[in-house]
């Protein structure tokens, strides 16, 4: 952990849930929370990605093998991170995928299969885990959502609609669970700098344009995002509940 960045006491011994943990946003908001000394377990479809990172971050980390599609296996995997962790008291519901489509190829089959890896499973992994924070008395819920639906981004509707969904979700749900000091909120990213970004999309020329359309002149990396998950997640931000939190430089 940098020693620039805050350490959070009540993070400590905390079981924390991370959903698409194994790359990207998502292990960053992994190897993060196991350096606060919080017990975290991931699931993620990849079975390398995952097993490298277990193998890489120290402290207590778990992971089991999802496919977060299949609301039955998601189920089982929530349940065995729970017997070897104990219940989650911390939900991070960060799997996603960004793939880009136009608009008119879109078919029914393909509508159902991007809302069901960028949205369905955050409201199943809720439904999974809020009956152990009710009977704790408290919880902290943070889904990811995006600055795509924000800035008008063309080029992936079907994500940029379920990204704004997200944001129905946690507000309904923050309503729904802040009888029980559960919080449920959004953390916004904005093009955040993982590799898979690098591999697939970024060019000198959109870095450039991007850059432009930021106040602040760096990328965003990882670890920004990740810095703010923390701290929703932990009791310094214990009457932050059914907002947006923006990671985004000044884009929006």
């Amino acid at each position: 952990m940098s020693e620039r960045f805050a350490h959070y006491p009540s993070l400590g011994g905390k079981t924390v849930l991370v959903t698409g943990g194994a790359s990207g946003i998502g292990a960053e908001i992994v190897a993060a929370f196991a350096a606060q000394g919080s017990r975290v377990g991931f699931v993620d479809f990849d079975a390398q990605a995952s097993a490298d990172l277990a193998a890489r971050v120290q402290g207590a980390v778990d992971y089991e093998l999802c496919d977060l599609r299949d609301i039955a296996a998601l189920n089982r995997a929530v349940a065995g991170l729970k017997a070897r962790l104990g219940p989650a008291e911390v939900l991070v519901n960060n799997a996603a995928r960004d793939d880009r489509h136009a608009w008119a190829d879109v078919t029914p089959d393909y509508w159902d299969e991007r809302i069901a890896t960028n949205l369905r499973h955050m409201y199943f992994a809720i439904q999974a885990v809020a009956p152990d924070m009710i009977a704790a008395g408290r919880g902290s819920i943070v889904n990811l959502g995006s600055n795509s639906w924000w800035e008008a981004v063309g080029g992936l509707p079907v994500y940029a609609t379920a990204k704004a969904a997200v944001h129905g979700l946690t507000r309904s749900m923050a309503r729904e669970l802040g009888p029980h000091r559960i919080r449920v909120n959004t953390v916004v990213p904005g093009w955040i700098m993982t590799e898979r970004q690098k591999a697939l999309w970024v060019t000198p020329e959109k870095l450039e344009t991007h850059r432009a359309r930021q106040c602040l002149p760096d990328l965003i990396e990882p670890v920004h995002v990740a810095r703010m998950v923390l701290f929703l997640a932990s009791d310094d931000a214990e009457m932050c509940t059914a907002n947006n939190y923006m990671v985004e430089a000044g884009s929006i």
